[in-house]
């Protein structure tokens, strides 16, 4: 059997494989590379240049810095800073979509989506709105937004790292931008005014698994919740924490109402799930007492924050954590308290019991030696926030962009430097940076750029696209545009966005070749095509807001069709005037 013939039956497997998901994307890839080197149509270096090319670098190092920018609750910021200074409801959630679709640019679609997630749940629920009237629009605004630049999805940076093996330029860095930014415009028009009209209106009680804490929340000078009222505060709207008690000098009030008066130096009894524990301590200038106590008394050494259960035997049990001397005993602090039946009491004056859960943060060392009295159920230390390190973190991620951008210098070494520095200011563990790489994403790319070569050397992209030429050469090229365009779309919604952006781009190049088109616009439209999955919820950024707003399969595919056809639409108007054919 000729090589042209075994490489079109690997191909079809490939696709067949991508398509059904019967096994993981990367493990099909290796797959593929390893049957390519078995049956001698790669030679080593061949297939193994994907794993070292500029391409798999910069997608590691972009999701490294995209965790930089997470721990350093800069997203979380912009959310809360806009929904604080918004009044007007539907402006607001607009605003926020904008704003979304704006971070979506320049960080991956499925984290803008989790980061904003709350943000936005908070927004509906000032509203007065069903969490699935904005969910929805969430993700796909943070898809959108990923069409702008060349770094908004790891889909725009495999076909940047691609075109090179065929003969042409990378993307620049906001070439994208010319049709990217009509198609997010005009997308998000379809979301503010013809979506909510598709949107089911469903009750959801988002993320009603996840544990209520009570916590002591002490406020600092300077905070935006001094001087305020607990409506004015926004504290359970739009942060989702329920103050359950204040402390005042020696006084305590239980259940304050809406009109009691926040002032500097008051401890809040806090309830709410852990991450809006954590994001209020990072956003709303608020401090735990007994964290504060733990720093001033600490050795420096790298600081988790864990889940601990007590257990039944515990020297903890029947007593508070002061009478336990709990701090001093173990090393450690209790940032917060979950209990299955709920208590409107401080923690600071709360008997723990046994089965109760404990936020507990303190070194590896002191958490390992907690011993029989607790057993550690989850560790939350990548969920902590520190807005301390914004500045720093806006800085490196902004300065690898704009160098980047401007050709100052490569991409690829902008922002491995950013990394690096990164690492070396302790903005982020090299554990947890090594955590933050979507390895998969890597190896799917690493191996379709050596089968992208296999594809060229032997032959069976010309013969495959001198078949396709035939039959799309009556269409005309705006004919074969919108049937390239199609057909992505097509793949997209079973396969991944890379493997579908992958596998069209060399039947693209080769077929405008041989129809004697210049190929750049046939690669912009597979780009916008394949980074913009809107059918179905297999979108990572979709699969994140389909459990809290208790979507069906269906209202992705009503309001998603849409969408997809405004941005076929806007593509198949812009890309000819800007990349002519």
């Amino acid at each position: 059997m000729d090589p042209v013939t075994i490489l079109l039956i690997l191909f079809v497997t490939a696709l067949v494989l991508f398509a059904t998901e019967w096994l993981p994307v990367d493990v099909t890839a290796l797959l593929l590379l390893g049957s390519l080197l078995g049956l001698s149509l790669l030679s080593p270096k061949e297939a193994f240049a994907g794993f070292g090319s500029d391409t798999a670098l910069t997608l590691a190092s972009l999701f490294i810095l995209t965790r930089v920018l997470l721990r350093a609750g800069v997203i979380e910021w912009l959310g809360v800073s806009l929904a604080r200074r918004s009044r007007n409801v539907g402006g607001m959630v607009r605003g926020m979509l904008g704003t979304v679709a704006g971070v979506s640019a320049f960080t991956s679609n499925a984290a803008t989506t989790a980061v904003f997630l709350p943000v936005v749940t908070g927004l509906a629920r000032r509203a007065g709105l069903a969490p699935s009237r904005v969910l929805m629009p969430l993700a796909y605004a943070s898809i959108l937004g990923g069409t702008i630049t060349v770094i908004g999805t790891s889909t725009n940076l495999v076909v940047s790292g691609a075109l090179p093996a065929a003969g042409l330029r990378p993307l620049g860095f906001f070439e994208l931008a010319w049709v990217g930014l009509p198609v997010a415009a005009v997308g998000l028009l379809y979301l503010f005014f013809v979506a909510p009209r598709l949107l089911p209106a469903q009750d959801a009680a988002l993320e009603e698994s996840l544990r209520a804490y009570l916590a002591d929340l002490t406020v600092a000078p300077g905070s935006p919740l001094d001087g305020q009222t607990l409506r004015e505060t926004g504290l359970g709207r739009d942060h989702g924490l329920t103050v359950v008690a204040v402390r005042r000098g020696g006084d305590t009030v239980y259940a304050p109402g809406p009109d009691f008066r926040v002032q500097e130096g008051d401890t809040l009894a806090v309830e709410g799930q852990h991450d809006r524990i954590l994001t209020g301590k990072s956003t709303l200038g608020v401090f735990s007492k007994s964290e504060q106590k733990l720093q001033v008394e600490g050795d420096g050494a790298p600081v988790r924050l864990v889940e601990a259960v007590v257990l039944p035997g515990s020297p903890l049990a029947g007593r508070t954590l002061r009478e336990a001397r709990f701090r001093e005993r173990y090393g450690v602090s209790v940032l917060a308290l979950h209990r299955r039946a709920r208590t409107v009491e401080r923690l600071a004056g709360l008997r723990v019991q046994v089965g109760d859960v404990l936020m507990i943060q303190g070194s590896a060392e002191r958490i390992v030696a907690l011993g029989d009295s607790l057993t550690v159920l989850g560790d939350l230390t990548e969920e902590q926030r520190d807005l301390r390190k914004a500045p720093l973190a806006l800085l490196l991620f902004g300065g690898a962009v704009v160098l980047g951008a401007l050709g100052l210098l490569p991409l690829s070494v902008a922002v491995v430097i950013a990394v690096a520095l990164a690492l070396a200011l302790r903005l982020v563990s090299p554990d947890e940076a090594y955590r933050a790489v979507e390895w998969p994403v890597i190896v799917l790319v690493a191996c379709m750029l050596a089968f992208g070569t296999a594809f060229q050397d032997t032959g069976a992209a010309k013969v495959l696209t001198g078949a396709i030429s035939g039959v799309l050469e009556p269409l005309g090229p705006y004919g074969l545009l919108a049937a390239l365009f199609a057909v992505t779309v097509a793949l997209t919604q079973p396969m991944s966005n890379q493997a579908a952006a992958l596998v069209m781009l060399p039947l693209a190049i080769g077929t405008a070749g041989t129809l004697g088109y210049d190929p750049r616009p046939f690669v912009i439209g597979i780009t916008v095509a394949a980074s913009n999955s809107f059918i179905t919820p297999l979108e990572p950024a979709c699969m994140l807001v389909y459990g809290p707003g208790r979507y069906r399969f269906l209202d992705f595919v009503r309001v998603g069709t849409g969408l997809t056809l405004v941005t076929f639409v806007v593509a198949m108007l812009v890309i000819p005037r800007v990349w002519p054919f």
